[in-house]
């Protein structure tokens, strides 16, 4: 890859023509239109929290240096951002009034209400600007190495860039534009941030079947993403309507899996709904986030649960009594082993050979207290399960 050094390039130059769409994923560009700042391999704006796309301010009023910047030559007058679009688009943003920094005085200002030296002194900064020509493979090898350090890529943004084409495009206006209303609907499933990728990353998961680079792979070049908005609605649409309660432990389940799973059963919401109240208010489920696949599964698994078991306290004590009485009795002090007939129908267990088990099953209403609570060998409470 050939690079040359730029350093009459202000930025003045770069905010000439600038345009900044508030909906992400269309695209961003200046020096008059010949400068892409946000081409298809590249991610998000993610500088917009107001730390980060003022330190960039603050870094030109003080004099500063940004630190390199890289350009694609993609012909002889047009250009992309390879590495700087954050910077650049923090500059871009104040410059046309789209956020404010605080002055001496703890006052908000605007590039148009700042004093005209200061002003002079952001537009007349000269950045540091390398222009890279290179093969595909070896523009986007390098975008790989220069973002290792500051903000790291992820996984997604990464294989964006691999696979930039047309179908990352409409991916990316579909699932990573924060401007889209139903990303509210959807943060009630999907963990994370439109801007990081994480809802394009969960329906690609999701329609891929955990097979996200093999998927873009074989769509790169297709010109509509319907197949995957189809899916993941569909998903989304199956959730929703098992689970009428919204609740925060949903957001980011396997829901994928989940609906591969268990789609083809029938449910009654209200029903799903009212098991939904009664065991998030019972005391004894340590894990809600298994809730609602204890549900969808029938209501069986409830390892799912984390059910709370017997502390150390009740299991000595209940050993104790049940040794004693089994001693009196001349059987095991495991009451199954106590009713067969063969070897262990008379032997003494150690503690450490036993288990609490639930005598009335904790799936069928059986309370995790003393009063039911007996002490098995580990055969048998393995053996016993649900019953």
């Amino acid at each position: 890859m050939n690079t040359t050094l730029r350093t009459e390039i202000t930025v003045a130059d770069i905010c000439e023509g600038f345009v900044y769409n508030e909906l992400e994923g269309k695209g961003l560009f200046g020096l008059a239109g010949k400068l892409t700042i946000q081409p298809e391999y590249q991610r998000n704006y993610i500088y917009a929290d107001g730390k980060k796309d003022v330190a960039v301010i603050e870094s030109l009023l003080k004099g500063y240096p940004l630190g390199l910047i890289y350009f694609v030559k993609v012909n002889a007058d047009k250009f992309e951002v390879l590495d700087g679009q954050q910077r650049i688009t923090s500059f871009g943003r104040f410059v046309t009034n789209k956020f404010a920094v605080k002055d001496e005085n703890g006052m908000e200002q605007y590039f148009s209400g700042i004093a005209a030296d200061k002003q002079a002194l952001i537009l007349n900064t000269r950045l540091t600007i390398y222009e890279c020509e290179g093969t595909e493979s070896e523009i986007k090898q390098w975008f790989r190495t220069i973002n290792i350090a500051g903000i790291p890529l992820n996984d997604q943004e990464l294989l964006n860039a691999i696979f930039s084409g047309p179908f990352v495009t409409l991916g990316k206006e579909e699932f990573s534009n924060s401007q889209n209303s139903n990303i509210q609907k959807w943060s009630a499933y999907v963990a994370g941030s439109a801007n990081r990728q994480d809802f394009l990353e969960c329906a690609l998961h999701w329609v891929s079947k955990e097979n996200i680079s093999d998927y873009m792979s074989r769509h790169r070049f297709d010109t509509n993403i319907n197949e995957l908005k189809t899916y993941f609605n569909t998903v989304i649409e199956w959730v929703s309507g098992v689970f009428t309660d919204v609740l925060s432990e949903m957001r980011g389940l396997e829901w994928g899996q989940l609906y591969e799973k268990y789609h083809g059963t029938a449910y009654n919401p209200a029903n799903v709904s009212e098991q939904v109240q009664k065991l998030y208010s019972d005391p004894y489920v340590k894990n809600r986030r298994g809730i609602f696949e204890y549900i969808l599964g029938g209501s069986v698994d409830t390892k799912l649960l984390d059910v709370r078991v017997f502390d150390e306290a009740t299991k000595k004590a209940v050993y104790a009594l049940q040794t004693a009485q089994a001693e009196t009795n001349g059987v095991s002090n495991c009451p199954l082993c106590a009713l067969g007939h063969d070897a262990n129908k008379n032997k003494s267990w150690k503690l450490p050979d036993m288990d609490a088990d639930h005598v009335s099953a904790w799936s069928k209403g059986g309370a995790t207290d003393i009063k039911n609570c007996q002490m098995l060998c580990k055969t048998h409470n393995r053996a016993k399960g649900n019953r």
